[in-house]
């Protein structure tokens, strides 16, 4: 009871905040690493000291798996350069540039260390990315890129970062070690997470139940990352190719009452554990604050210096990543020359969050021999960089967004192309309903090809604008009213015991399937 009583507590604050944040139209992360760190100082409130394996097995897998499942593969493909770029080189270069700037701010602390602290922060965090981009309504090629970044960079930060805690802890590190650690981490990873595509593909692919399919898709992550782990592979890797491949094939793999469930499910988890962890960021300030013993001045000066070297190596790598790669003739005609906006953008996203935290937290106790280091300097490091890039790079997004005047997607594009792939499924229906109408009566056979031909209507509505009601619009208001009105007879039946609760629950089932159709038509 005493154990769980905090973990309530802790997602109802996250639950309020983030409608908090709705209500006042700012980004929910923000407004919670705020409650976070002004409630880690409100004497009594229960603290929680982060547990890194918590974050790295418990909560990290689920969403970086719902992330990679909702990730278009093709969208990917196409932009695997910048996000390989920004993924592994961007990660090695801030990596080795923070691990330089600490070095020669405390000659002391040997280069390992330093390096470790660089792995630490370089990564932009998923849940982050994820959760601000798509809240800002950034273009939908930046936020492929954003989160495919995301997806890949945690198993580059993390890689160096064991590589790195093996030199500080006085183990043998030379090229061969590093080559076989990346190997087996990256290369183990892949094939981990593709075996598991295959054999959780297949159990999908037997099962018929919405229940059994739902548990199964909870399990997936944690099952591939427990495997990986075990065998020294790169446990990110293998969840996100995982879930790359198994979200690619999902609606050959699914049943359409697996797919709404799922997607439910996963969007109620993916909520609350967003909430949770930008809240438990917060709420380690307190920890973070009471372990240092560091003069205010060097303090300062340290933490300055690492914020800038984080801040700067990313504009200082796009650039040159973006425009020198034109200078090849196969890139520049696949992918000709973008405005200076799109590096901008894309530079002043990264926002660090919880794999940051939890990395530092897992750094090790002493150096070699069992030598001290200011270990509690380096977990505030992290801290800062996580509070500076989220709370001020993520605020300041939506403004940068707007100054930028970034070009959007054009809607009425997405409209036509929408209406002319539903063209080609309404004829191949209505050539499918051609085959089988001898088997069913006329009047059903007339019912479903004016279905085929309002879905056709529909698509083609939406390239009109909004000015004025459209047919659809106007069959989906007043179906609504209708939908209202059936509801309130059956519940006065309820009530009046003219039926039981089973009839009324069937009912408000149906009508409730019918009402969100509507819904998603409108949109």
């Amino acid at each position: 009871m005493e154990s769980l009583f905090p973990v309530v507590v802790f997602l109802a604050i996250a639950t309020l905040g983030a409608a908090l944040a709705r209500r006042l139209g700012l980004l929910a992360p923000i407004v919670l690493v705020v409650l976070g760190l002004a409630l880690s100082f409100v004497p009594g409130f229960p603290q929680v000291e982060l547990d890194p394996e918590l974050v790295l097995i418990g909560i990290l897998p689920p969403l970086l798996y719902v992330a990679a499942l909702e990730t278009s593969v093709p969208a990917f493909k196409n932009n695997i350069r910048p996000i390989l770029l920004l993924a592994v080189g961007l990660v090695l270069f801030t990596a080795f540039v923070v691990g330089l700037v600490l070095h020669l701010l405390l000659p002391q602390l040997p280069f390992a260390i330093c390096l470790a602290l660089g792995a630490v922060v370089a990564p932009p965090d998923a849940v982050a990315a994820t959760a601000v981009a798509r809240r800002v309504g950034l273009p939908r090629r930046v936020v492929t890129i954003l989160e495919g970044e995301s997806l890949v960079n945690d198993a580059t930060a993390l890689v160096l970062l064991r590589v790195a805690t093996m030199a500080t802890i006085g183990s043998a590190v030379g090229t061969a070690e590093v080559a076989v650690e990346v190997l087996r981490a990256t290369g183990g990873g892949i094939l981990i997470g593709a075996l598991g595509a295959l054999v959780f593909g297949f159990l999908h692919r037997r099962i018929t139940d919405p229940l059994l399919d739902n548990a199964l898709s909870l399990i997936i992550p944690f099952a591939v990352v427990f495997t990986a782990e075990h065998l020294h592979a790169s446990g990110v890797v293998a969840v996100v190719v995982t879930g790359l491949l198994l979200g690619h094939k999902l609606p050959q793999l699914l049943s359409a009452a697996s797919r709404l469930q799922i997607g439910a499910f996963w969007r109620l988890v993916r909520f609350l554990l967003e909430g949770l962890v930008f809240l438990l960021v917060g709420l380690q300030l307190r920890e973070v604050l009471h372990d240092l013993d560091e003069p205010v001045g060097s303090l300062v000066i340290t933490t300055f210096a690492v914020l800038a070297a984080v801040f700067l190596t990313r504009f200082i790598w796009l650039f040159p990543a973006t425009y020198l790669a034109r200078l090849v003739p196969r890139v520049r005609r696949r992918d000709p020359r973008p405005s200076p906006k799109l590096p901008i953008i894309i530079g002043w996203a990264g926002m660090r969050g919880v794999v940051t935290l939890a990395a530092a937290l897992a750094l090790p106790l002493t150096l070699a021999d069992g030598e001290p280091y200011p270990r509690a300097l380096l977990i505030w490091l992290a801290f800062a960089v996580i509070v500076f890039t989220l709370v001020g790079q993520g605020a300041t997004l939506p403004l940068v967004a707007r100054r930028l005047k970034l070009p959007q997607d054009d809607p009425v594009q997405d409209a036509l192309s929408a209406a002319g792939v539903q063209q080609q499924a309404s004829r191949a229906a209505q050539e499918r309903l051609d085959e089988l109408a001898d088997s069913a009566p006329g009047a059903v056979v007339d019912r479903l090809r004016r279905a085929v031909e309002d879905r056709t209507n529909m698509a083609w509505e939406r390239l009109g604008g909004t000015e004025r009601e459209t047919p659809s619009q106007a069959y989906g208001r007043l179906r609504q009213e209708m939908i209202d009105a059936e509801r309130d007879v059956f519940r006065a039946a309820r009530d009046s015991g003219r039926i039981p609760e089973e009839v009324l629950v069937q009912a408000y089932r149906d009508l409730d399937l019918e009402e969100s159709l509507l819904r998603e038509a409108g949109k």
